[in-house]
């Protein structure tokens, strides 16, 4: 932020205790709170809310109304996007093969739209977590999350599906045989989700059940 700018002519909200360094892309209406440090290079969309100790590493992109729970770090290589909800302590990593010395291997993570990570999940680097996906407390997530699946355990593995709402599948409407889809009816909007049938197999479930 430069320094001659003042807080009227700011367009998002950074506490006194944050640092916000220069060179960096923040939207209309995001805040920044107590102790958080937001790295140059760093692109910030409209209406986030970033926690206490929230740390924004170097050129990591973060889209619009993006809820950054307290002490999430979010690491270079890292792209974050729209209404994305990163629960307390949650953490991402950027290299396979972490050394004290020697080259830093930034390996690019991609969280898409609508995606929810509970608190203290482990995300590892190089994956894609897809639309609406749901990641849950305490995951170790070490392979590509499909869209619309709830994921859980060490590691991670498929529990379930969920609608862009956040409600939770309770089954599916339509599960034909020859069908490449499995169709999931939202009991609280409305909306149909379809799912691969290879993602759906994942629950150890066949088209009958």
């Amino acid at each position: 932020m430069d320094k001659e700018e003042t807080e009227e002519e700011k367009e998002y909200f950074s506490h006194p205790t944050s640092t916000v360094e220069g060179d960096v892309e923040i939207g209309k209406g995001t805040n920044i709170w107590h102790y958080a440090h937001v790295r140059e290079k760093a692109s910030l969309g409209k209406n986030c809310n970033l926690g206490k100790d929230v740390y924004i590493d170097t050129e990591v992109e973060i889209g619009d109304n993006v809820k950054i729970q307290n002490g999430v770090s979010v690491y270079q290589g890292v792209t974050v996007g729209d209404n994305v909800f990163l629960g307390p302590h949650m953490t991402f990593t950027n290299d396979v093969y972490p050394r004290a010395e020697g080259e830093w291997n930034v390996e690019e993570t991609e969280v898409k739209k609508g995606v929810s990570i509970g608190a203290h999940a482990t995300i590892l680097s190089g994956l894609v977590l897809n639309e609406y996906c749901m990641v849950g407390a305490g995951a170790v997530v070490t392979k590509d999350v499909p869209a619309n699946t709830i994921v859980y355990g060490n590691p991670a593995v498929v529990k379930g599906f969920v609608c862009d709402c956040g409600k939770k599948f309770e089954s599916a409407e339509k599960a034909f045989e020859d069908m490449d889809k499995v169709i999931f009816r939202c009991s609280e909007c409305g909306k149909e989700v379809e799912i691969d049938r290879e993602v759906y197999k994942r629950l150890g479930k066949t088209a009958e059940d």
